[in-house]
């Protein structure tokens, strides 16, 4: 059986929709917890495609945790190899690192629902052909990143001017989370109260909104998702 690579970062954030869509496509996972110590694979070896998760560092803090440069030699050579890539949101940022761009902290953080206006190039995408030109999108960052060079921007936020990009045909990195469901914006909630609290937010009005705009989200996540895999299969 076929199997993906995920590199997880914090144990709230799990694949979400990403996993069903890989269990439709007889996708086996394999997950590498990075964040309670496992090591990082030095090749992809038999693994078909590789997905790295969200979480609470920095690109730019190796020095205090010393795997994300492990992880970002994982990206090299998977990208060499042609592998399928999906990095969401710190994921993203190591896959915009590894292509040359600057991950930087935001002028402001970026945390709970608000709109994502897909671009022209994204009308034409793979994954977001059939997906509307905007939606309410879910968010939870603080570092963005300039659309690397010889990437294609797919989408932008009022705050952040890179949201999602493609590089080549299937490497792709989405800084919003497509891919949430009830229990992990539960979770990363009550994870991640201290930072709440710190830029002034309502974790109890966050999930609040997800009754409004969770559906949408998770049927745009099925399309986006159900899309990439079919680069594994091919």
């Amino acid at each position: 059986m076929r199997t993906v690579l995920v590199l997880q970062h914090a144990a709230c954030e799990t694949l979400g929709t990403i996993a069903d869509a890989l269990q439709r496509a007889h996708v086996r996972t394999a997950y590498i917890r990075a964040f309670a110590g496992d090591p990082i694979p030095t090749h992809m070896d038999e693994a078909v495609g590789l997905i790295l998760m969200g979480g609470p560092m920095g690109v730019y803090e190796q020095d205090r945790y010393p795997f994300l440069a492990e992880e970002m030699r994982l990206i090299e050579r998977a990208l060499a190899a042609g592998k399928p890539i999906l990095g969401v949101c710190l994921g993203s940022q190591l896959l915009a690192a590894v292509l040359g761009a600057r991950v930087r902290k935001g002028p402001q953080k970026e945390i709970g629902w608000f709109p994502v206006l897909l671009t022209e190039a994204a009308r034409a995408d793979a994954l977001f052909t059939d997906v509307p030109p905007s939606f309410i999108a879910y968010h939870w960052h603080g570092d963005v990143f300039d659309c690397p060079s010889g990437a294609v921007s797919l989408a932008r936020s009022e705050l952040t001017e890179c949201q999602a990009f493609r590089y080549g045909t299937n490497a792709y990195g989405l800084l919003f989370h497509l891919e949430v469901t009830e229990p992990i914006i539960a979770e990363m909630v009550r994870t991640f109260a201290e930072e709440l609290r710190e830029a002034g937010l309502s974790g109890e009005a966050i999930i609040q909104d997800a009754a409004r705009h969770l559906p949408e989200l998770e049927r745009i996540g099925q399309r986006v998702f159900h899309a990439w895999t079919r680069w594994i299969e091919a």
